[in-house]
């Protein structure tokens, strides 16, 4: 639509005498936005070629951000989903104090013992579990197949501590560990290794020469700060110390263990829990209340999520802006052939001023065909990115996370990236002379 306001005649003289003709708008008009669409995409369809090449740049930029933000995403919300299932509410001693180890020092330090797990129980801690552990790697040696796992031994609190379900069978009990019974649970992925399709309940294994009976299967459970359970057999812990493994303390009244696993019925009482498991084991072992000399170390699992989300999300956003160099690029094609085309219509857009279009038409003109460009282009590279996130899920490695955020930033970003780019060739036409352009050749 273009108003008429304050215009001003035009005059044509013919045989002596003057024609008044249709008045021409001024500057004052209301821009026509689909005229100018029109017209921007009339132009970008006469270079098809051209068109697409420009938008190749975006059409990468946008795909590898969606891909590697979906990829991102998936993999943190794999590594977070398999903490989750060992639980938030889990502290975990282990010996050796972690701030004190210099590089290459010796992680087998043994400093922990069974009379440390019975005086933390003896606490009464809103808890729902104390569990001792002791395990080493071993062999797991069946009647068809053998497999090397981390054999370790336990009490009955370690399924209640660690949320264990079984697909078969049953767990451990504690006429078992104080009679030093000859059993075993098997993780779901030993047993399928060891067993394949077949019933494992029942059968035995040996490990280190000794024969246990299986008595029990784990349903899958997934990973954890220490590793996946479904990798694991599990021994009464009296086994483990007695038959397997050894590990009497010096003085020879106790027995060693290799961590020390509890849950908070709360998880807002873990930092409790903690300073009051920290005060006693220092007490115990005669160190200093500064934890300057600790031989332990306590990891608490809910802070051990917060830092792992934290460099997951770091490490997607990286792999973002890496995607977004592309988008760069791309947006410098734009321009690059936005300038080349000002160049190639310079008598167009003369024509087009002489005859009344106004800087303003010129200059919406070519910033719709940056804008239509970039669209086109990051529309298309939305596509393609969700298809790699998509080909990445059906691998089965991980589940790619497609997130409503991840499509808005690469869109608004190739938008952005069309406008910022487009304005100055833009700007350029907008202010050729219209004489000078009717006269370029």
């Amino acid at each position: 639509m273009t108003t008429w306001t304050n215009v001003r005649p035009a005059l044509i003289v013919t045989a002596g005498q003057e024609t008044v003709l249709a008045p021409l708008p001024d500057d004052t008009g209301v821009i026509n936005v689909w005229e100018i669409t029109r017209m921007a995409l009339s132009s970008l369809l006469a270079n098809k070629m051209r068109s697409i090449l420009t938008m190749l740049g975006v059409i990468i930029g946008v795909a590898s951000v969606v891909a590697l933000m979906a990829v991102g995403n998936g993999a943190s919300a794999e590594i977070t989903g398999q903490v989750e299932a060992i639980g938030t509410n889990v502290l975990t001693i282990i010996p050796g104090s972690l701030s004190n180890r210099t590089p290459g020092a010796s992680v087998a330090a043994q400093t922990l013992t069974l009379e440390d797990a019975n005086a933390v129980a003896a606490l009464n801690l809103p808890v729902t579990g104390v569990a001792p552990q002791m395990g080493a790697s071993a062999s797991v040696v069946a009647a068809a197949a053998d497999k090397n796992a981390n054999v370790v031994g336990v009490t009955p609190a370690y399924q209640t501590v660690n949320a264990l379900a079984l697909a078969q069978g049953s767990f451990l009990t504690e006429d078992q560990v104080r009679s030093v019974a000859p059993v075993v649970v098997l993780g779901s992925n030993l047993a399928q290794d060891l067993f394949g399709s077949g019933e494992a309940v029942g059968q035995t294994v040996r490990i280190k020469n000794q024969t246990l009976r299986v008595i029990g299967v784990l349903t899958p459970k997934g990973g954890g700060a220490f590793g996946s359970v479904d990798d694991r057999a599990f021994v009464p812990i009296s086994v483990a110390q007695q038959r397997l493994f050894g590990g009497r303390t010096p003085d020879g009244k106790s027995y060693q263990v290799s961590a020390i696993t509890l849950a908070a019925q709360n998880s807002e009482d873990l930092p409790a829990i903690q300073q009051r498991v920290t005060a006693l084991l220092r007490d115990r072992h005669q160190a200093k209340a500064d934890g300057s000399a600790d031989d332990f170390s306590i990891m608490n699992q809910a802070s051990f999520l917060s830092t792992l989300s934290t460099i997951t999300t770091l490490l997607t956003v990286f792999l973002a802006a890496i995607a977004g160099i592309s988008l760069l690029v791309g947006g410098i094609g734009i321009m690059n052939i936005m300038l080349v085309s000002v160049t190639e219509r310079t008598k167009e857009i003369g024509l087009r001023k002489a005859v009344g279009a106004r800087e303003q038409d010129i200059l919406w003109q070519f910033i719709v065909e940056a804008l239509v460009i970039s669209l086109t282009g990051g529309l298309i590279g939305l596509v393609l990115g969700v298809g790699l996130a998509l080909l990445v899920s059906l691998t089965g490695l991980l589940t790619a996370a497609i997130t409503l955020d991840a499509v808005l930033l690469a869109l608004g970003f190739s938008l952005m990236v069309g406008l910022f780019f487009g304005i100055y060739p833009a700007r350029r036409a907008a202010r050729l002379n219209p004489i000078d352009a009717l006269r370029y050749e």
